[in-house]
């Protein structure tokens, strides 16, 4: 293993990492706006919005990630969507996290008791008086791991946007492999980031997790 190769580029790995970190938070804030309106959605007492819904969550789990990126960043021009390609990976990826984030929400909520909604309305709260002062924070107790599970799956996914160019770890461990010719050395170096990363991730969303069931 050439160690002094790792040293004198291991700089543009961590900035590398910036890239997938940056890329990372801007797709799961995307995907978690859309995923709750995908849920509301799906909720709703209304068949069209329900189809929307369905149809939103069916088509973008039921297509690769990677032919959803190619299809909005080199198809998009041709239907006058011009995104360069750290926008098109950051929409991409946000979209399609939205479609799973959009179970994993509408499975906390409906794993509510029944009973509690019925008693709400009997209070006198309307629907969405029920659903935002007694039934979501219950259920956001219960999104936290599920959430961080998709949160893990989404810093992976990221590898995908090498293929359109964006420069971050994946993309810049193959950019010296053709330089260095030690592919060994680049995928190791780009895996231990992505490491780091995914494990700082996981310990944040136990934190969090454990402070939510204590309130």
């Amino acid at each position: 293993m050439d160690f002094d190769l790792i040293v004198r580029v291991y700089p543009f790995f961590i900035d590398a990492a910036g890239v997938t970190i940056l890329l990372s938070a801007l797709t799961a804030l995307l995907g978690l706006a859309c995923g709750a309106l995908g849920a509301a959605a799906r909720l709703s007492r209304f068949a069209l919005a329900r189809f929307v819904g369905a149809t939103y969550v069916s088509v973008f789990r039921g297509t690769p990630a990677l032919i959803q990126l190619f299809i909005l960043y080199f198809g998009g021009p041709q239907i006058g969507i011009e995104l360069d390609a750290f926008e098109a990976g950051v929409i991409g990826l946000g979209i399609n996290a939205g479609a799973y984030m959009t179970e994993t929400i509408r499975g906390a909520i409906i794993s509510i008791d029944k009973g509690q909604k019925e008693a709400a309305r009997t209070l006198g709260l309307s629907r969405w008086q029920a659903m935002y002062k007694i039934i979501l924070p219950q259920a956001a107790r219960l999104m936290v791991r599920p959430l961080g599970v998709n949160l893990n799956m989404l810093i992976k996914a990221t590898a995908l946007v090498a293929a359109i160019s964006v420069v971050e770890l994946t993309y810049t461990a193959q950019r010296y492999i053709g330089s260095t010719y030690k592919p060994f050395e680049m995928f190791l170096l780009a895996g231990i980031l992505y490491m780091i990363i995914i494990y700082a991730t996981g310990r944040a969303v136990a934190w969090l997790d454990r402070r939510v069931q204590i309130t």
